[in-house]
């Protein structure tokens, strides 16, 4: 299966509201987007069309309105963000990353807890 292209923020706003409310049409994608944002009806239908054509979001046209969710789960597309975002500015360095993630903002004592699960994890998956 071919890799789909990285969404833009507003591609990716429309994303986040698909992975939450799974299936939509674009009355409903439009309706949750306005509490974020105002924008025009036109705008997110056009959007959503192309986002259809790059791949992002399956249509299903077998109703009336047009039913629309997300081609791939979240994690796969934030996976595709996040080493991009590692190759291009860290230079796919996950260390220089999480570096940079920790000194930007200080991590809760749960989030440190989660961290060292998660590193733990990971520890043992290396041997």
């Amino acid at each position: 299966m071919p890799e789909l292209p990285r969404p833009s923020d507003f591609e990716l706003a429309i994303l986040r509201v698909l992975w939450r409310m799974g299936d939509a049409t674009v009355r409903q994608v439009y309706e949750a987007l306005q509490a974020e944002r105002k924008l025009g009806y036109t705008t997110v239908l056009k959007t959503m069309q192309i986002m259809v054509d790059k791949g992002l979001l399956v249509r299903d046209e077998s109703a009336r309105s047009h039913v629309y969710r997300a081609a791939e789960a979240p994690q796969a597309t934030k996976g595709g963000l996040l080493k991009d975002l590692v190759d291009k500015a860290f230079g796919g360095s996950a260390i220089q990353l999480l570096a940079h993630a920790l000194n930007a903002k200080r991590p809760t004592k749960r989030e440190l807890d989660e961290l060292q699960i998660l590193l733990d994890h990971a520890r043992k998956e290396r041997k």
